[in-house]
């Protein structure tokens, strides 16, 4: 019998409108119709859309797509291969992303000597002085924060972007744990929460254990930290936090 375009509309999460639209421009045509004229879509059809719907959320032109999933011989599992690589370099360029504003969040951005070029190439379109203000009135006076000013204000470009690599390195650690569903408190999880601890002890502040904890809480009350995770995967803030609090009392 087929779905109906109101039925497949809401199946996917589109509008029928959209469906229209992409029979207009043949690139989801029916396969049916019933006897009065109307759409009926088949399971290779709802395939087809699924198809479309993952090339749109990365960013692929309608003609572009139309392309891809009419190319000769690209059949399922072609299909699938391409969006596991495409998948894995959107995450890749997330976490890099998220390595990026954390560590501009996390350092308090005090007396950062860069270049707006040099600063650009380190944090992107995050801006850290945005942030000074409010971590000069959540921190200030205190030691972790001086002593991240101190430290921060000598910081090259170079440093910046070892900082930004080994960010990014410490949350594929958090990442690669979650998604193969260990718990927080497993041997890989407790130590990625270790690395990053280390690693802010490393190049900001001298991170105790209770100020780790500390942070692991506001990544998940601050929706601005945790936004940082969520982007990569959602639930992932959580499970910092609670890797981060299971490595502190492993250590105590």
């Amino acid at each position: 019998m087929g779905y109906s375009v109101g039925q497949v509309a809401a199946f996917a999460g589109v509008t029928v409108r959209t469906l229209h639209h992409y029979d207009e421009i043949g690139l989801l045509t029916p396969g049916e119709r019933t006897s009065a004229g109307y759409r009926r879509y088949t399971e290779p059809d709802l395939d087809r859309l699924q198809q479309v719907l993952f090339y749109r959320e990365l960013g692929f032109s309608l003609e572009d797509i139309a392309t891809i999933l009419d190319e000769p011989g690209a059949g399922p599992l072609t299909h699938l291969r391409r969006q596991h690589e495409l998948l894995r370099q959107r995450i890749a360029r997330l976490q890099s992303m998220v390595a990026a504003v954390e560590l501009a969040m996390e350092a308090q951005t005090m007396g950062i000597s860069l270049t707006p070029e040099e600063r650009f190439e380190v944090f992107g379109d995050f801006d850290p002085d945005e942030h000074a203000q409010e971590a000069e009135e959540r921190w200030g006076g205190s030691d972790a924060f001086e002593q991240s000013r101190r430290r921060t204000a000598a910081y090259t470009k170079g440093d910046w972007l070892r900082i930004k690599e080994e960010g990014a390195e410490v949350m594929r650690g958090f990442t690669e744990a979650f998604e193969a569903r260990l718990p927080a408190g497993s041997d890989q999880a407790v130590d990625a929460a270790e690395r990053h601890r280390e690693h802010i002890s490393r190049w900001f502040y001298d991170c105790s254990y209770e100020i780790h904890r500390g942070l692991g809480d506001m990544y998940v009350a601050d929706p601005r930290f945790a936004a940082n995770y969520e982007t990569v995967a959602e639930g992932l803030a959580t499970y910092v936090r609670d890797a981060i609090h299971a490595n502190a009392d492993r250590r105590a």
